[in-house]
């Protein structure tokens, strides 16, 4: 009698939160210690776009990329900088003292379950100044991981033709690109027939300050949180965004795979701040 064949073994999945215990050992060893940390945030994204835009669009390509080049994405992340939305709802805004804390405590976490590096993935751009400064943060204690913050733009080509297939040529929030993204991840969430009936130029409240930059810069031009012009969304365009975004992600997640410079240096960096004014006798000495 011939054995009858086993259950076929599953493939890792990317998702954090769809390994079992038993199997993230593993995932974290074929990871190569990667661990991809999507953030976004919850806000207004116009009157037809969900909430969750940013964390959902974000995770798409973070899963996206680790498929083609392994990695365990954490799951949604959403307590990012979102002060400029708080006037609308739904909005979930986390206090400014909190945002390192919370972020801080989730890298320790994530290398405290195996994970030497950690690659960031913004999705919101109210993140960008407070994700750079994060960085810098990190060197004020010694740490046994790297945090990285993925900055490389997609592909020249790809993005030359997500131009050409636009029918609009500005935007930047809710606009017609990011409207296309959510048509070809989660159309469903989508009510493109709520889109404003207008282009969402800036109204320019503050144009009498040249040169000038004050914290409600993004409301006096912007107060309806949409930048652009959705009605021309289509998901042909959603899924080019996605492929270019999630190739230049995959190159990103291998290259940090790869890396040994990056924590060479950081603890190099860590040892010499403990004595910093001993080295520079020692210099001083060898000259």
């Amino acid at each position: 009698m011939r054995a009858q064949p086993g259950p076929r073994a599953k493939s890792l999945s990317v998702q954090w939160e769809e390994l079992t215990a038993s199997d993230f050992p593993a995932a974290v060893k074929k990871a190569k210690g990667v661990c991809v940390l999507p953030i976004g945030v919850f806000e207004k994204h116009g009157p037809h776009l969900p909430l969750g835009t940013d964390v959902m669009a974000v995770r798409a390509v973070a899963i996206a990329a680790a498929q083609a080049e392994y990695a365990v994405v954490f799951p949604w992340y959403y307590f990012g900088q979102i002060n400029e939305a708080r006037h609308q709802p739904g909005c979930v805004s986390i206090r400014p003292e909190l945002l390192n804390t919370i972020l801080e405590n989730v890298c320790e976490e994530i290398a405290r379950n195996g994970f030497d590096k950690i690659l960031i993935v913004n999705g919101h751009g109210g993140n960008i100044n407070w994700l750079n400064f994060f960085l810098e943060t990190l060197l004020a204690d010694p740490r046994e991981y790297v945090v990285y913050l993925a900055r490389r733009e997609m592909d020249p080509a790809i993005a030359k033709q997500i131009e050409a297939k636009r029918k609009t040529d500005w935007g930047g929030h809710a606009d017609e690109v990011e409207t296309s993204w959510m048509m070809a991840i989660r159309p469903e969430l989508v009510q493109l027939d709520r889109a404003p009936q207008d282009d969402g130029r800036p109204r320019q409240h503050l144009k009498h300050l040249p040169g000038v930059r004050t914290s409600i810069w993004w409301y006096a031009d912007f107060p309806q949180h949409y930048a652009g012009d959705a009605r021309p969304a289509n998901a042909e365009l959603g899924m080019l965004a996605l492929k270019g975004k999630s190739e230049t992600l995959a190159e990103v997640v291998r290259a940090v795979k790869q890396d040994t410079a990056a924590r060479r240096l950081q603890d190099e960096f860590y040892a010499q701040t403990q004595r910093p004014a001993a080295k520079g006798a020692v210099r001083k000495r060898r000259s």
